[in-house]
């Protein structure tokens, strides 16, 4: 019942200035929404008070999962705890590019790991962001439309866990992320680049065996996770420690559903129920939908979202409501292609 990787959510200390490295950088510049609101909602996330922010949601129409750039406005957003693969949590999102090497010299300025092979034999590499957040970019053959650039949108992302069985049992069960792709024991040259990647870990990459075919599918196209469980020692405090959602780093994985009754049923019958669920259609910036989170045996936050109106042009007025029908098959190519039309130019 998922259709991809809507977004993952990044707290910043400047949703400005991180949108404009995420733009050149990546090519994150088409602005779904940038707005500033509360977040009545999550307040159990976010020391029991209604906090406001200022968010954009930037897409990468190459195809692949956006970005929920996020700053606190209400208050001044904690630092991340230090990286490493060591602790459990949201830890790596992986970028999709064409061509690593030609990808790694773009991002020379940044200091990019070496390139290696990834478990599927995929050429990539490590890089850190200016505000401590790791990515690995690796060459990829999932794409939208092959606009001018190297980069695509998220692919995937890495997850630490502390116990893989109930781990799995999560993204399977509850999440239908049923699909093996490569389950492996050692220690991973693609993971050297990074705080931690030394070390000996169990590696398990989970996708869908019948991905969703729903309105935005096309355009987030496929996707996996990694799961990440150390075995030579102990792990590190989960990253969120000390932290609400909404401070620096990463803060949720946000997957793009329909029915979510069905997954919640899911949830609820194997003891991981919603945490948050909006139940109703909620306004969320330029669009409007269900929303709920999660938590997995780590704690860590995954966000599930309904869409049932987006903005396909906030100047001409235009807006598609999502009927049940038009949910259960991709929307037309040239819906995209106007979206595209609010592309950030540099």
């Amino acid at each position: 019942m998922i259709n991809g990787i809507q977004q993952v959510g990044i707290g910043t200390p400047n949703v400005h200035d991180s949108f404009k490295w995420y733009r050149q950088n990546f090519g994150f510049d088409v602005p779904v929404f940038d707005e500033a609101a509360e977040a009545p909602l999550m307040t159990q996330y976010t020391g029991d008070t209604v906090q406001s922010r200022h968010a954009i949601l930037a897409m990468n129409l190459n195809g692949g999962g956006g970005m929920e750039i996020w700053q606190y406005t209400s208050r001044e957003p904690a630092a991340q705890l230090s990286f490493s693969l060591k602790r459990p949590g949201l830890l790596v999102t992986r970028i999709k590019c064409e061509n690593a090497k030609i990808s790694h010299s773009e991002l020379s300025k940044s200091k990019p790991s070496n390139i290696t092979n990834d478990p599927m034999n995929k050429s990539s590499f490590s890089v850190i962001d200016p505000y401590g957040n790791p990515f690995i970019v690796s060459e990829s053959n999932s794409w939208y439309k092959k606009k001018p650039g190297q980069f695509g949108g998220i692919e995937g992302i890495m997850i630490g866990v502390t116990n893989m069985e109930k781990a799995l049992t999560f993204y399977r069960d509850v999440m239908g992320i049923d699909k093996v792709l490569s389950d492996e024991e050692r220690v991973f040259d693609d993971l050297k680049g990074l705080e931690g990647g030394h070390e000996t870990y169990r590696r398990v990459r989970l996708t869908p065996k019948n991905r969703n075919k729903g309105a935005f599918s096309k355009v987030f196209g496929d996707f996996f996770i990694e799961l990440l469980e150390l075995k030579s020692g102990e792990p590190m405090d989960h990253n969120m420690k000390g932290r609400f959602w909404g401070d620096q780093g990463f803060i949720h994985l946000c997957f793009d559903v329909n029915q979510m009754d069905s997954i919640k049923k899911r949830a609820e019958e194997l003891n991981n129920a919603f945490t948050i669920d909006t139940g109703d259609s909620f306004s969320m910036g330029e669009a409007a939908g269900r929303f709920a989170y999660v938590e997995d045996p780590n704690g860590t936050l995954i966000e599930l979202v309904e869409t049932e109106k987006i903005t396909i042009s906030k100047k001409l007025g235009w807006r598609i409501n999502l009927s049940p029908s038009r949910k259960r098959k991709p929307l037309p190519d040239f819906l995209f292609t106007v979206i595209g039309m609010t592309r950030v130019k540099d």
